[in-house]
């Protein structure tokens, strides 16, 4: 695997996370909200959804993440601090 097809996969797995990250802000905001129960529980378990996807797509980036040092862990914080997480 070359560094630039690495780097872009870890490049796509940051944006994936943003979106999830974005999602989860909108579901949270809406929890309790609805005078529906049902629809509270369907919105508490599409936030729970949210939260199990962005920690696996975060557990596949620090796999994918370079083991060599300060160059894998500056990359991460940086785009980690980008997206606000």
């Amino acid at each position: 695997m070359s560094d630039e097809y690495a780097h872009g996969r870890r490049d796509g797995l940051r944006l994936a996370l943003a979106i999830l990250a974005a999602e989860e802000a909108k579901w949270a905001a809406l929890l309790g909200e609805s005078p529906s129960w049902r629809t509270n529980a369907t919105r508490e378990v599409r936030h729970k959804t949210l939260q199990v996807a962005q920690q696996r797509v975060r557990t596949t980036l620090n796999r994918l993440t370079p083991k060599d040092g300060d160059a894998g862990s500056a990359e991460l914080s940086a785009a980690l601090d980008k997206i606000g997480l």
